[in-house]
């Protein structure tokens, strides 16, 4: 496989993930952390662990390839679109285990559910937004590039 064909792939695997992340967390935010409100407390507690354990599968796999193909990228072909998309990647990482860790823990610990359910809507906005970044400016680089 040529370097050309070999970039072209990872282009498109990243595409995918980045548009992946984008689906799942538009999801969550629309779908899942406001339906959480509806759980009586008792069913929400034993609802959660089971959430976040089952998430976490789907999620986890798609962090971690996104985060090795735009490292991947950086470090393969410099510059400095890419370089902004990798940090933006590493602050979804940032603001999932500085933010969203300590807030399912609250939540799975019982504590302060009203708050803490509220927060969990309107944090998820800031990985929304950098999901959507993500994935637009990945667009418009890749569009760039090709023209």
């Amino acid at each position: 496989m040529s370097k050309v064909e070999t970039m072209l792939n990872r282009e498109l695997w990243i595409q995918l993930v980045d548009f992946g992340l984008l689906v799942f967390i538009w999801t969550i935010q629309l779908v899942v952390y406001p339906s959480f409100r509806y759980f009586p407390a008792d069913s929400l507690l034993k609802w959660h662990g089971t959430y976040t354990s089952a998430v976490s599968i789907i999620v986890m796999p798609l962090m971690i390839t996104q985060l090795t193909l735009h490292a991947w990228r950086v470090y393969d072909s410099f510059s400095h679109g890419n370089l902004l998309l990798l940090l933006l990647v590493i602050g979804t990482w940032a603001v999932t285990f500085v933010i969203f860790v300590p807030l399912h823990n609250k939540i799975s610990l019982g504590h302060e559910l009203t708050e803490s359910l509220a927060n969990l809507v309107l944090y998820n906005w800031i990985r929304t937004a950098l999901w959507g970044l993500i994935f637009l400016i990945g667009l418009f680089i890749r569009h760039e590039s090709m023209v």
